[in-house]
């Protein structure tokens, strides 16, 4: 069962099955978002999507980087993801294998705005654009 359907900018629909979201700045005690800091927050949740999804690609969405005009400090200029982290587990038609056997997968790490599932046409755009035949991989069911 699908959480929701995306549909990406090639017309290909794809299911949402898991989704986990988190605060992308939770948990941050100490400094201000700079690049170093995005840059480890990417790589750490990339490293989560691989171990939860072992057998699936993982992609990621290049996020938008926002640099305020605030004072730079000691770790170089502000620099702003959007506020919330996702891991989504999608699957749709298979790619070259029996559709009744079937389904391809990917797993993908995108940012967006609000915590609020990616549905249809409404989903972010970074999103929509993934290159589903590239990158997702067939598995038996």
């Amino acid at each position: 069962m699908s959480l929701t359907r995306v549909v990406l900018s090639s017309g290909r629909s794809i299911d949402l099955t898991e989704l986990r979201m988190t605060s992308t700045y939770a948990g941050m005690l100490e400094g201000y978002p700079c690049e170093r800091i995005n840059d480890m927050k990417i790589n750490a949740l990339l490293r989560t999507a691989q171990r939860a999804y072992p057998t699936t690609p993982v992609h990621l969405v290049t996020p938008p980087r926002e640099r305020p005009d605030q004072p730079a400090g000691g770790f170089g200029p502000v620099e702003m993801l959007p506020a919330v982290a996702c891991v989504g587990a999608f699957h749709s038609e298979a790619l070259g294998h029996d559709p009744v056997l079937h389904r391809s997968r990917l797993t993908v790490v995108w940012f967006q705005p609000v915590p609020r599932a990616p549905a249809g046409h409404e989903a972010d755009p970074g999103l929509r654009d993934v290159e589903w035949d590239r990158l997702a991989q067939d598995h038996e069911l």
